[in-house]
């Protein structure tokens, strides 16, 4: 399933944090890839040490813990800490799949790739180039968002990041190991949800919307691995 969900970070917010990210100590991406994917990419990386890093990244788990949507359409189990990426003029990722296991920094913790998730931080305004490109069942899809949304998609897809013309592009990116590990369930469950959710605020019948909501969750219990 692939979704994009507005607002996790405003506007505003987004736009206080290009202006500290345009001052960072700013590394080859090269760094952090494996060694086929370095040979396609060529963007710049955040220290995930770097206290700047850090913090933006506790303010996207922040919000990101309170988002409705967010946590309707991943059900996290664990959500790996937000990296910081800059592409600039001529700066691209090319075709690659993301690594299938992660570790959480500083610890021996493993956490599987289910989801992949890139917040927009630069207005789309503000750079030429640099869709976000995700082939999936019905195609490839580019994906340029307004800054502050959010686009959550499996980390099973071939994506890239397409070269940079003009201007400056800042984004954060991370993955979620979810509770529920195969794609085609959380969507199903996503769905169902966001019926329950419907019918209850249009007041529908009580003992009904109660039935379909243990539907959703004996659902969950079947499926869900933690």
């Amino acid at each position: 399933m692939l979704l994009s969900i507005p607002d996790i970070i405003s506007a505003d917010a987004a736009r206080q944090i290009v202006g500290r990210l345009e001052k960072a100590d700013w590394k080859d991406g090269k760094g952090t890839a494996g060694h086929l994917a370095a040979t396609q990419k060529r963007n710049a990386q955040l220290d995930i040490a770097d206290p700047l890093a850090q913090q933006i990244g506790d303010l996207i788990l922040s919000q990101l813990s309170r988002h409705p949507t967010f946590i309707s359409a991943t059900l996290p189990l664990r959500i790996l800490p937000p990296m910081l990426n800059r592409y600039a003029a001529k700066e691209t990722y090319g075709d690659h799949i993301d690594n299938s296991i992660r570790t959480i920094p500083a610890t021996q913790e493993y956490v599987r790739t289910d989801i992949s998730a890139t917040v927009f931080l630069s207005d789309p305004q503000d750079y030429e180039g640099g869709e976000l490109v995700i082939n999936d069942t019905y195609g490839s899809r580019p994906v340029k968002l307004p800054a502050g949304h959010i686009v959550v998609y499996p980390g099973t897809s071939l994506h890239r990041v397409n070269p940079v013309a003009k201007g400056v592009r800042y984004a954060a990116f991370f993955w979620v190991q979810s509770m529920i590990r195969e794609d085609a369930q959380r969507a199903l469950l996503y769905e169902l949800d966001a019926a329950i959710q419907s019918l209850t605020a249009k007041g529908a019948d009580r003992e009904e919307i109660i039935r379909l909501s243990g539907v959703y969750h004996n659902l969950i219990r079947t499926w869900a691995s933690t």
